[in-house]
């Protein structure tokens, strides 16, 4: 029993005096850890700056219009007798498209033009009897007057006839057709479109402080999704005003499609030149950060990272052409820049080595 006792009170102590040792050596560490500074200075990349030459060019997103585009509707109403297109087929200008029965207007023209003939002779015999002063001269005048109104009444049924042939305005490819032979349509019925996509139109939109680098007859180049071919285009004209709620300008060019490459309503990636720099500063895009007042960046200098208001110009997929606030061979930190403060301790890691002189 005695035994027992002096086991269990040496089993006791022990674990008392190793809870003991567990509880002040970890509550030291905090002091320690304070003590020695927190876990030192960020950690982070940077680059030394250096003047190079650099195409400033403007990254712009556009649209492609066709050279024409119509939709094709009938200007009056009635059945489809008959269609003469085939859906996404080449037409030429001026070919008939489909026909509208007009039997009705054919026996209008028809009973027009008798009419015409009893009022030419009315005429006639009224001319005759007014130069033998046997009627008057307002009586003339009133079958002159109805012998005119039946020949404009012909000219009106014809032009309606003509109506019921729906043309090709210009030449292009036809789209896909909304009615069938033996619908009814009117004007306000969708038949078909009509596209001439051998020339397309780039429409685009440039920020108002580029403005006037914008010259009529100069080059872009854009690309189209799933194609790293670039596509040349002539500026053919210019808005000639701002936009006020977007404070840009818009532009139009015009880029040969005789191949077809190119489908109008999908969008272009442009690169609108600038100039050409031979002393550009450049830095990676994720060492800017956007501030309320402008654009900032954060540099290394003295063990510390600074602060520096910078003004940018165009960019890169990669970079930015930095107008002022930096200066060549400052050390620009590049990683973990949105959560650096002015002031802070930094160790870096440079990512370009300076030039050996």
């Amino acid at each position: 029993m005695k035994f027992k006792f002096i086991l269990y009170l040496v089993v006791t102590l022990g674990l008392a005096a190793m809870a003991y040792f567990l509880f002040f050596h970890d509550s030291d560490k905090p002091k320690e850890e304070k003590k020695n500074g927190g876990g030192g200075p960020a950690k982070v990349e940077a680059i030394i700056v250096k003047p190079q030459f650099a195409a400033d060019t403007l990254t712009l997103t556009g649209s492609i219009d066709a050279d024409e585009k119509v939709e094709i509707r009938s200007e009056v109403s009635g059945i489809v007798e008959k269609i003469y297109f085939s859906e996404g087929t080449r037409v030429g200008q001026g070919q008939t498209l489909l026909k509208i029965n007009d039997i009705e207007l054919q026996a209008q023209l028809r009973s027009a033009e008798t009419r015409r003939q009893l009022t030419s002779e009315n005429e006639r015999r009224a001319r005759l009897l007014l130069e033998k002063g046997a009627i008057s001269q307002e009586e003339y005048d009133i079958a002159s007057a109805d012998f005119k109104t039946a020949q404009a009444q012909i000219q009106l049924i014809k032009a309606q006839i003509s109506k019921t042939s729906v043309r090709a305005p210009f030449s292009g490819v036809i789209g896909l057709r909304n009615i069938s032979p033996g619908a009814y349509i009117s004007p306000d019925i969708l038949i078909t479109s009509l596209v001439k996509s051998s020339q397309v139109k780039i429409t685009f939109s440039i920020p108002e402080k580029y403005a006037s680098t914008v010259k009529l007859n100069s080059k872009i180049y854009f690309t189209v999704a799933n194609s790293s071919e670039k596509f040349p285009a002539t500026i053919y004209a210019i808005q000639p005003e701002i936009e006020i709620n977007t404070r840009t300008l818009s532009v139009r060019a015009k880029a040969d499609n005789s191949k077809g490459n190119l489908i109008p309503g999908t969008f272009a990636n442009i690169a609108f030149d600038l100039n050409e720099v031979d002393d550009a500063i450049m830095v990676p895009t994720e060492a800017i950060v956007p501030v309320q007042d402008g654009k900032k960046v954060f540099i290394y200098k003295n063990g510390k990272a600074k602060e520096v208001m910078v003004q940018t110009g165009s960019r890169s997929q990669s970079d930015v052409i930095v107008l002022s606030g930096l200066n060549p061979s400052d050390t620009v930190i590049t990683t973990g820049v949105l959560s650096l403060k002015d002031g802070a301790d930094v160790k870096i890691t440079l990512k370009n080595k300076p030039a050996k002189s």
